[in-house]
């Protein structure tokens, strides 16, 4: 997460021109159909191979909710505090990986004991794409493959993986103007190949992209999506900067784009949080709000002071975060503690 100051700043003064643009009943429609198309479109089920541990997650729309807490996952104490002091389980215990770190399977396990599934977003900087496609990390990209599966294998749990989220957007080495979509693809492809040859069948896939703003130079993810063979599920990163700022405008449109690639991969608000200026209570009862009308799968809050403060502090802003969480129907992953 080392741009990600320079992403705040450039991404969401950006997306103002999308929530400005967007009428909310138009985002509401679509909202409708997507609910609509969740429920008829069910993903295919795959086969397990003959000797291996298939995990599968379950993927309930208001099923998930998660945080990224600094600290982890070198301490999982940050995890438990935070969860002591909104009065909920979140069930999804986000981190980051650098490029040439290890599985953390401690984490991962005491994730589970926890009733939470680890999402790791792996970040590929400063190493090539091309040279990821074309193998020359192989022995690394099996190492680490072989840490989830035997965790998997270990303790029957499930692991969330991303790599080089937001790749639409602009800030990251591997993004948009940097690496090209087809070697982004490329890439994504083969990592998810060498896992599944290692036998970690236990890895739910998570394709990660950035809101869309056309105006703002942030466009549809379409160039970059893997195929459906190569995604589980789908994550849509996104942060509310003001308070006119609302849920449908803001990650309708993106929704919106997601669905022409794909009716059944599920869609998981995979980071998001809210400025103090934005009013963090309204934000968050919007949040909850915008996941039960799309149909989603939840959201994970980036709970950090970086640039802005995007913790979960102050009574308003917590009690709206309980007062949510009551209304989900919170998936128990498995692992350890089920």
């Amino acid at each position: 997460m080392s741009a990600l100051t320079r992403r705040l700043t450039a991404v969401f003064h950006r997306s103002a021109l999308v929530a400005g643009a967007v009428s909310v009943a138009a985002a509401v429609a679509v909202a409708a159909t997507t609910v609509l198309l969740l429920r008829v479109a069910a993903p295919p089920a795959r086969p397990a191979p003959a000797g291996r541990v298939v995990v599968s997650l379950p993927a309930s729309p208001g099923s998930y909710l998660g945080a990224y807490v600094r600290g982890v996952p070198a301490r999982y104490g940050p995890v438990s505090r935070l969860a002591a002091a909104t009065g909920t389980r979140p069930n999804v215990d986000l981190y980051y990986s650098g490029w040439g770190e290890p599985f953390r399977a401690g984490f991962a396990g005491q994730a589970a004991r926890h009733g939470a599934v680890p999402l790791v977003q792996i970040d590929p900087d400063p190493v090539s794409l091309a040279v990821i496609a074309d193998g020359g990390y192989d022995a690394y990209l099996r190492k680490f493959a072989q840490a989830v599966e035997a965790y998997g294998a270990r303790t029957g749990g499930a692991v969330i993986i991303g790599f080089a989220h937001e790749p639409n957007g602009d800030w990251y080495s591997w993004g948009y103007h940097h690496t090209s979509p087809a070697v982004f693809v490329a890439a994504w492809r083969h990592i998810v190949t060498v896992f599944r040859q290692q036998g970690a069948d236990n890895v739910t896939w998570l394709w990660t992209v950035n809101i869309v703003d056309q105006k703002g130079g942030i466009p549809s993810p379409a160039a970059w999506w893997p195929g459906a063979s190569y995604v589980t599920w789908v994550g849509i990163d996104g942060y509310y900067l003001k308070p006119s700022w609302k849920f449908a405008p803001l990650f309708g449109p993106t929704i919106k784009a997601v669905r022409h690639l794909t009716l059944d991969d599920p869609i998981l608000i995979s980071e998001t949080a809210a400025t103090p200026a934005a009013g963090k209570p309204a934000k968050i009862a919007d949040l909850f709000a915008g996941v039960r009308a799309y149909g989603l799968l939840g959201f994970v809050w980036f709970d950090v002071r970086k640039n802005q403060d995007w913790t979960l502090d102050g009574p308003g802003a917590i009690a709206a975060f309980r007062r949510g969480a009551a209304r989900l129907s919170l998936a128990r992953p498995p692992g350890p503690a089920s």
